[in-house]
């Protein structure tokens, strides 16, 4: 028991200190130039590049442990790490440094009668704290992000992908190093103790500004109920695809099956397919029989299985089911009206899309579903970052205050006013 507690007071202390040392490289990451930013930026990628051969050999590592643990095919394909993985992670750190440089961007000016001039300035967040489980490409979209907007972060990553994320961090700490950033800049926990995590929640003696888990529901769920601190999060992705009666076959196929069998373990798989009950004869079948010949096992209720006697039984408990697998729930429903009955039941209000000719369904579906992301005749799986142009995202966030949709660098600033006068006081 005495250990026990010995341990968590280290635990405490390391994680105090590296609080402490973040706030202190925030102040002049705040005033750090775009230039100087960029440059830190182009060596991080370069660094990664440059290190594949060692980042392939930790990830190897990590891969081993996982397979050891029992992990899922799913989490083993989030942790897996390739070498056009690893450029993917050096191009998405180029895009960002060529995306304009928020802090400093005054998003709003006005006069007042009585002359003074109002400016609304985007500022750094300060200090955020990025907690992620078995994605090691994590370390390197939420480091540049933070530094290109300015703030200094703290990463956790799980003990899955803790060889994979020291080795990426290292490249992004010599990206520091060559443009004359402080080091502090993008630190990462060096332990996996689960009270490193509980110290962060309650915010490290106030030199956290905000917190962003990326992971499971376990984590999220006590991330959002413990923390102390702003959450920019999503608990889960039960992400809908719904085709109308208007839709073309032709565009249905493909793009049902890229929206579930792309990368199944991404928070943006389409989880439940809904076909209007109109297009069920024309349409669920060749829908079907393409997802099934790409390897997904379908469920069904009544109407599906009657026309697709292989599918399996879907119950109420699969309509609020993200599988992050090859696994898909499918219902017949009347219409758009139905759909978006349905959507808004079930949903996490992650992401939906529908495929549709019809202008008015359309419209309806983009007005009424309250999600943070709506697509048109287009993949659930262009729900990231990247894909809207941000060069990478910290994260998806399903609340309505602040940052909601793909959380990138605009996302990571918050504003002040500055207001300019020439004596002015106050009757």
């Amino acid at each position: 028991m005495l250990q026990a507690r010995e341990r968590t007071g280290e635990i405490s202390a390391l994680m105090a200190e590296l609080g402490r040392r973040a706030r202190a490289a925030a102040r002049p990451l705040a005033v750090a130039s775009t230039d100087q930013k960029n440059k830190a930026l182009a060596a991080m990628a370069d660094a990664l590049e440059a290190s594949g051969a060692k980042i392939l050999a930790a990830n190897a590592v990590d891969m081993e442990r996982g397979r050891a643990a029992g992990l899922s095919s799913a989490l083993l394909d989030r942790l897996k790490l390739e070498q056009n993985r690893i450029a993917a992670m050096a191009e998405g750190i180029r895009a960002i440094a060529g995306l304009e440089d928020p802090v400093g961007k005054v998003i709003a000016e006005w006069d007042r009668p009585n002359g003074l001039h109002i400016e609304r300035v985007r500022t750094p967040l300060g200090v955020i704290g990025v907690i992620y489980e078995s994605r090691p490409n994590v370390t390197a979209d939420a480091g540049a992000l933070c530094l290109k907007a300015s703030n200094a972060v703290i990463l956790r990553g799980g003990s899955d992908s803790a060889s994979s994320s020291a080795a990426i961090h290292a490249c992004l700490v010599e990206g520091l190093r060559v443009a004359g950033l402080p080091e502090d800049a993008i630190q990462r926990v060096p332990v996996t103790d689960r009270e490193a995590v509980g110290e962060m929640l309650q915010g490290l003696s106030g030199n956290l500004d905000v917190i962003v888990p990326r992971g499971g529901r376990s984590l999220v769920e006590r991330v959002q109920n413990e923390a102390r601190v702003p959450v920019f999060a999503h608990l889960e992705g039960i992400c809908h695809l719904y085709v109308d009666r208007s839709a073309k076959l032709d565009m249905a196929v493909p793009l049902t099956v890229n929206a579930k069998m792309r990368r199944t373990g991404i928070c943006g798989a389409a989880e439940t397919l809904l076909v209007d009950r109109a297009a069920a004869d024309t349409h669920l079948v060749p829908i079907l029989e393409a997802l099934a010949a790409a390897g997904c096992e379908i469920l069904g209720d009544e109407g599906v299985r009657v026309r697709f006697p292989s599918a399996g039984p879907a119950t109420e408990e699969d309509w609020r089911t993200e599988y992050l697998d090859a696994i898909i729930s499918v219902r017949l429903v009347d219409g758009i009206s139905a759909a978006i009955e349905h959507i808004e039941t079930y949903s996490s209000h992650h992401t939906e899309a529908i495929i549709a000719e019809d202008s008015a369904a359309v419209g309806r579906f983009f007005n009424e579903i309250d999600s943070a992301i709506l697509l048109h005749n287009a993949s659930t799986q262009f729900a990231d970052g990247g894909e809207f142009g941000m060069g990478a995202e910290i994260g998806i966030a399903t609340g309505k205050m602040h940052a909601r949709g793909p959380v990138g660098v605009e996302q990571l600033t918050s504003f002040k006013y500055r207001v300019r006068g020439a004596g002015q006081i106050r009757p």
